[in-house]
């Protein structure tokens, strides 16, 4: 993604694939609701605009960010879902909270995909303030939703890169 211009949500084309057939999960955690939806809404208007169909993307709620872990993997795992995006937004408070949320998230999305070996996507916003999340949530710093999902796609782009149109 690029800082150009300050929008981090400019992307290149590369790896685009046709997506009509795929299936994504979305998994959202409940914390930051205005954040969340605006993040939601990215990320699920981008996958139609890609051409997914809306049938075919799910939506889980979770009720933090810890659980998106847990969430993915079930989606993951017992789902037909081609990629799973976890959504979330924790914002820095006066203890040490935040530090420890932040690394469980992080290091559990990695693990389940490669656990699960699907693209498990990093949605989640870890900013200092509210002002700063809504900024990064359709605001003047784009909309991680919207990367979250061309990340999604483009991950697919390079399976089918490196297999052919082999199911995950």
């Amino acid at each position: 993604m690029s800082s150009k211009h300050k929008n981090l949500s400019e992307f290149s084309a590369y790896n685009l694939i046709d997506i009509s057939d795929r299936k994504f999960a979305i998994v959202v955690a409940e914390w930051n609701t205005e954040v969340i939806e605006a993040l939601f809404k990215g990320a699920y208007d981008t996958l139609i605009e890609y051409g997914a169909k809306p049938e075919n993307i799910l939506r889980g709620n979770v009720p933090g960010s810890f659980e998106l872990t847990l969430g993915a993997s079930w989606y993951a795992q017992h789902s037909r879902a081609d990629a799973v995006i976890a959504l979330g937004c924790v914002i820095q408070g006066e203890t040490r909270h935040f530090d420890f949320i932040c690394d469980a998230v992080a290091n559990g999305i990695t693990k389940v995909g490669l656990e699960t070996n699907k693209p498990v996507v990093f949605g989640v916003l870890t900013t200092n303030t509210e002002q700063q999340a809504h900024d990064r949530a359709g605001g003047k710093h784009g909309n991680k939703g919207d990367e979250a999902a061309i990340t999604a796609i483009k991950m697919l782009g390079l399976w089918h890169n490196i297999v052919g149109n082999v199911p995950l």
